[in-house]
C-alpha cells in the first residue's frame, strides 16, 4: 500500500527493503541467542547465516525465473525486474537447504542442533517479509467481492512495480500469511523450550510452513508462481508449483520427525 517508505530527492528507501532488512536483523538476533543456548560456535554460526542469506536470495530469484521462463523468454526486457524482486520464498528455502547441507558437512556441525536454532528466526523474518509484500503490493490475493476484510490497493507506484490490481477488493493474503508466520514463530519458540529430541523444531517448521503456504495459495491472485494445472474460474481445482512443493514439505516433515526421534532415542540410550 506504501511501496516507498522515505524519499528525499534521489534517495529512496523502499518499504519492502526496510521491512526485509528489519526481519533479517531481528531474526538473526533471536537465532544468535538460541545458538548460544545450544553451545554452537557463534563465529561459525554468523558465517553460516551470512552465506545462507546470499544463497537463499539467489535461489529465490532463480526459482522465480524458472517458474516463469516462458514469460521472460517472450519479454526479455522484464528480466531487469528480477534484480528488484524478492523472488520466491520456497525457491530460497530450497537453495538455502542445499547450501546448509554442504556447509554443515564441510564444517562438521550438527544439523539438528543448528536447524532448531535457526528456524524460529526464519519464521520471524518471514513475518516482516510478508508485511513488506503488503506494502509493495506483491503476492496479492484473488478478487473477493463481498468479502468484508478485503484489501484495496490504490497506489499507482505499487501497480507499476508489481502489477497488483487497483481499486478492487482482494483477499488479504499478505497480512494473513504474516500473522500465520508470526504464530509459527511463537509456536517454534515454545517447541524449542519443550523439545524432547534434537531436530524436532526444524521438522515442525517444515510442516507448519508447508501447511501455511499450501492453504494460502488458494487465495492468491498473482499468476507468476507457476502452475501444474490451472482451472480458470475454479481456483480450488488448480494446483500451483508452490502447492506441490508444500505437499513434498509435509511428507518430508513426517520423515524428519521419525528419523530425528529415532536418533534422539539412541542418543538417550547411549
Amino acid at each position: 500500500m506504501h511501496p516507498i517508505l522515505i524519499q528525499i530527492g534521489p534517495i529512496t528507501v523502499p518499504t519492502y527493503g526496510f521491512l526485509f532488512a528489519l526481519g533479517v536483523l531481528l531474526g538473526f538476533l533471536v537465532n544468535l541467542r538460541l545458538a548460544r543456548r545450544e553451545g554452537i560456535d557463534l563465529k561459525a554460526y554468523a558465517d553460516f547465516v551470512f552465506y545462507l542469506l546470499l544463497c537463499s536470495l539467489l535461489g529465490a530469484k532463480i526459482f522465480l525465473f524458472l517458474t516463469n521462463a516462458g514469460y521472460y523468454i517472450r519479454f526479455p526486457s522484464e528480466l531487469k525486474y528480477l534484480l528488484t524482486s524478492g523472488g520466491t520464498f520456497q525457491g530460497g528455502l530450497i537453495a538455502g537447504a542445499v547450501f546448509a547441507v554442504w556447509f554443515l558437512r564441510r564444517h562438521r556441525l550438527n544439523f539438528r542442533r543448528l536447524g532448531d536454532a535457526t528456524v524460529p528466526g526464519l519464521a520471524l523474518g518471514h513475518f516482516f517479509g510478508r508485511l513488506g509484500c503488503l506494502s509493495a503490493g506483491c503476492c496479492w490475493g484473488r478478487e473477493c467481492a463481498g468479502f468484508p476484510l478485503g484489501v484495496i490497493f490504490s497506489s499507482d507506484k505499487a501497480h507499476s512495480l508489481t502489477g497488483v490490481p487497483l481499486h478492487i477488493p482482494l483477499y488479504p493474503t499478505q497480512p494473513v500469511e504474516a500473522i500465520l508466520n508470526l504464530a509459527n514463530f511463537l509456536i517454534l519458540l515454545l517447541a524449542f523450550k519443550r523439545r524432547t529430541y534434537k531436530g524436532q523444531v526444524f521438522a515442525l517448521y517444515v510442516f507448519n510452513y508447508s501447511l501455511i503456504r499450501f492453504c494460502t495459495e488458494y487465495f492468491r491472485g498473482d499468476e507468476d508462481r507457476g502452475f501444474i494445472w490451472s482451472t480458470p474460474g475454479s481456483p480450488w481445482l488448480s494446483l500451483s508449483v508452490p502447492q506441490v512443493i508444500s505437499i513434498c514439505g509435509v511428507i518430508l516433515a513426517f520423515v524428519l520427525f521419525r528419523l530425528f526421534r529415532k536418533k534422539g532415542e539412541k542418543e538417550n540410550l547411549s
